[in-house]
């Protein structure tokens, strides 16, 4: 065979061969394992919604996106899951991110229709493992800092800044940004409810987006 000569222009014909391989393999790596991927976070949602509303048979009836700007003048984006159980309204599921000890803490709040807390879970953290971590189980109903059942109707606050919640032990920077995160959730559970009482559009799903969970 003949040694292919070493000019500019067989050099640029051979990378592009190269280029154009590599982006077929890609894509086709990508469409494989796409739906998996998406599959996985929807089981994932579907287990949280599952844990923080406290049942079994539910459906995502809607889901809403709400900006909302805090105290600092950030925006804040918050997805609410309003939930249905058997035809009938049972409140919502929210997501609310707000920053921790060592990075972003996003947690899932669950609430009923009158805005109680239902029950949460962690989504995501970055908190130190054995004290901010711990946020996962500390709040949750029978632990020392026990917020299920609570309204934040008046904002929860840990017992240092005056409030009635435990905070985690050596972890107060901690336990502060996940009951902002909480109470956050509530407001924009609120504000939603407020919208679709007076009729204001909103970025929603519904439909084709319903998602069940039976088991």
């Amino acid at each position: 065979m003949k040694k292919l000569e070493s000019s500019l222009l067989n050099m640029t014909l051979v990378l592009t061969a190269v280029t154009v391989i590599m982006g077929g393999i890609l894509a086709a790596v990508n469409d494989i394992t796409s739906k998996p991927i998406a599959q996985q976070k929807e089981k994932a949602l579907a287990d949280g919604i599952k844990a923080v509303m406290g049942i079994d048979n539910f459906v995502v009836a809607k889901t809403n996106t709400l900006p909302q700007t805090d105290s600092k003048g950030k925006e804040q984006l918050f997805v609410i899951y309003t939930i249905e159980n058997n035809g009938q309204p049972y409140g919502a599921a929210v997501e609310s991110t707000t920053g921790g000890f060592g990075g972003d803490l996003k947690v899932l709040v669950g609430f009923d229709e009158a805005g109680n807390i239902l029950g949460y879970t962690l989504l995501e953290h970055a908190e130190t493992p054995g004290l901010g971590a711990k946020a996962d189980k500390w709040f949750q109903k029978g632990e020392k800092g026990n917020i299920i059942g609570k309204n934040p109707i008046t904002p929860l606050t840990v017992s240092k800044d005056g409030g009635d919640v435990d905070a985690i032990t050596a972890s107060t920077i901690t336990s502060r940004a996940f009951l902002k995160a909480v109470n956050n959730a509530y407001s924009a559970y609120m504000q939603n409810n407020k919208n679709i009482q007076n009729g204001a559009s909103a970025d929603a799903q519904t439909g084709a987006t319903q998602q069940t969970n039976e088991k």
